[in-house]
């Protein structure tokens, strides 16, 4: 595998913005290199780039059917390393209360993605990503309904083989086992893309509010559908 290209710490990525992808090489599909992609989807019959802001995420159930994606599901996987996420729970009395989800240990692990190249008529190439998603699990159930695929270290290479079947890749894409995933409460600063430190993923207190509680789930201001 190539090297990791030397960046920054991120703590609020959002979408259209690069990513780190690992992805099979061109040249040599057994070897790996890391690349900066930007995430959301760019079909390669796209007309604009603009379709791609809404294509962040691609859903497992339908991902081998979607014309947006099925080529790259086919041909060019990719993983996408992070260390944890953001959900967003809506509450009762109209807020919705940011939580950062991680590991017990704190390790980074591996979304499962997808990538494609686009080219419009007169500018340069733009390589793009989306993240897979799946059901939630019993651990993130309560702030959505749906999660990123995780892939485990033992599903990895798999993940990235040309030789994977279809059917090999489905059972990859299930939600992660209850207690695979634990989260804490985030302050609100997470919720614009100009704060970016390491504060986004303070642990804070929530203040109780009257009738505050769960409501049920809400689609807006989640970047996991």
């Amino acid at each position: 595998m190539s090297a990791f290209p030397q960046l920054a710490p991120r703590y609020n990525i959002a979408p259209t913005q690069l990513v780190i992808c690992v992805r099979p090489l061109i040249t040599d599909p057994l070897m790996r290199e890391a690349v900066l992609l930007k995430w959301g989807l760019i079909p390669f019959w796209a007309k604009d780039a603009s379709i791609g802001s809404r294509m962040i995420n691609a859903r497992s159930e339908t991902v081998a059917e979607k014309p947006a994606f099925r080529k790259a599901f086919q041909a060019r996987r990719c993983i996408i390393p992070a260390d944890g996420f953001y959900e967003w729970q809506k509450l009762s009395d109209g807020t919705r209360q940011p939580w950062f989800i991680h590991q017990p240990d704190d390790t980074p692990f591996g979304f499962a993605g997808l990538w494609e190249s686009w080219k419009p008529k007169d500018g340069e190439e733009i390589q793009s990503c989306t993240i897979l998603t799946t059901d939630a699990n019993a651990d993130l159930r309560e702030l959505h309904d749906r999660m990123p695929v995780v892939l485990p270290p033992d599903q990895q290479v798999a993940w990235l083989s040309q030789s994977a079947s279809r059917g090999q890749l489905q059972a990859m894409m299930q939600p992660r086992p209850e207690g695979t995933l634990v989260r804490h409460p985030v302050a609100p600063l997470v919720n614009s893309v100009r704060n970016d430190n390491p504060a986004c993923v303070d642990s804070v207190k929530i203040e109780s509010r009257k009738d505050a509680s769960p409501s049920s789930v809400d689609r807006q201001q989640t970047l996991f559908d």
